[in-house]
């Protein structure tokens, strides 16, 4: 049994300022009462949080105005709002060959956004770090902020990371992202960086802001290139021992499925294989080059009898997978994430309806509204959760007049 940690006046006062930002950063100006009735504080250290966060530049008191203008009794009460450019956030999706990174205010609105390929040869750790920094400014540049205004950074990558922040590299594939990005930024930058898996930032996302919202026990899978999810039980983001819960590499045993490529990646070479053949279809008008999956979504949606083909061979395949997951884990609800969920949305009446056939407790399954952006959406949450957590740490870069 892990050993508790003695409730010190200064973490208490940590954990209260942590408690007062989180309920600020979703609400408009508010009075004492209200960040009262939100964090169970009593009166008077709910004044003396929200004074020293005055004080540290984290919050702004805003002037007093009776209520209806009308006549009321007493002194009107104090309000409190959010500075919400005080600094800004980065979250980073760092894929095996594209790079995104938003920077968003401390409510979490995105001020700006850069996302490039990486270029050829950019194989080796300093060029790749150099390629991430790169993007960082661009989109620091979008959002006319400079890096001196950054409070945190959190990064997501398509391997395991663990408790203490580090890539779990035992294979080869998640070892291409391990890096050295934390020291290398914090040396360059003075950046605090957060390394995350990326499924498990896009359960942060997609529970904050998708079809997740509100649900306490949640599986997102990311689902266009290659499966992986991350989980969410009880309210809780679930790691394992060396963060690798959630891994979906057992679907190799799983009959029906035998590997963890994703839907993107299955709907375009099944529809190679099928223009490999003299069948007729209409995936081979329009002039494509490269079939994507998208184009077999449109053409399934046309009736082309190929393409029908294909959705139902990977409506099956997900709802093993889905299958598998609701098993083990019983969630309430599973999300299909990435890039591929608005065309995935077609699936879902397929995978529901076979789902009893794979699952003794089928979950209710949705697609995320997130798009491609879920991995960063979760990001921005996951480092504004930093900074709510040691705001009593950082120090503002500079005071910020409010227009």
């Amino acid at each position: 049994m892990a050993e508790s940690v003695p409730a010190t006046p200064q973490l208490l006062r940590r954990v209260s300022a942590g408690a007062v930002l989180e309920f600020m950063r979703a609400s408009g100006a508010v009075t004492v009462t209200d960040v009262m009735a939100a964090t169970g504080l009593t009166r008077a250290t709910t004044i003396a949080v929200c004074e020293d966060l005055v004080r540290r530049g984290w919050i702004l008191e805003r002037e007093n105005q009776r209520e209806f203008g009308g006549y009321q009794k007493g002194r009107p009460a104090r309000r409190f709002e959010l500075n919400e450019r005080a600094g800004v956030v980065l979250g980073m999706d760092i894929g095996y060959s594209k790079v995104t990174v938003v920077a968003s205010d401390l409510r979490g609105t995105v001020l700006g956004r850069s996302s490039r390929p990486f270029q050829a040869g950019e194989v080796g750790s300093r060029e790749r770090i150099a390629f991430i920094d790169g993007v960082a400014m661009a989109a620091l540049h979008a959002a006319g902020a400079e890096p001196g205004q950054v409070l945190a950074v959190c990064a997501g990558v398509a391997a395991p990371v663990d408790r203490h922040g580090e890539v779990v590299a035992t294979q080869k594939f998640w070892g291409l992202f391990d890096l050295g990005l934390r020291p290398a930024l914090k040396e360059t930058r003075g950046w605090a960086v957060l390394l995350e898996n990326d499924a498990n930032l896009a359960a942060l996302g997609d529970r904050w802001q998708g079809a997740a919202a509100g649900v306490d026990d949640v599986v997102v899978i990311l689902a266009s290139e290659r499966l992986g999810s991350g989980i969410v039980e009880g309210g809780r983001l679930v790691h394992g021992t060396r963060g690798s819960a959630g891994e979906l590499a057992y679907l190799d045993l799983v009959e029906g499925v035998g590997d963890t490529y994703g839907v993107a990646y299955l709907a375009r070479t099944w529809a190679a294989e099928a223009l490999a053949t003299p069948v007729p279809t209409a995936l081979r008008n329009g002039g494509h080059g490269r079939v994507e999956a998208e184009h077999v979504f449109a053409a399934a949606a046309g009736g082309d009898a190929v393409a029908v083909g294909i959705l139902d061979r990977l409506a099956d395949r997900m709802a093993r997978v889905v299958g598998t997951v609701a098993t083990m884990l019983n969630p309430e609800l599973v999300v299909i994430g990435g890039g591929v969920a608005q065309s995935a949305d077609v699936l879902l009446a397929s995978i529901t309806e076979r789902l009893e056939d794979f699952t003794a407790t089928p979950p209710r399954v949705a697609v995320s509204p997130l798009g491609d952006s879920i991995v960063t959406v979760g990001a921005v949450r996951c480092a504004l959760d930093y900074v709510e957590k040691n705001s009593l740490d950082l120090e503002l870069p500079a005071p910020v007049i409010p227009v």
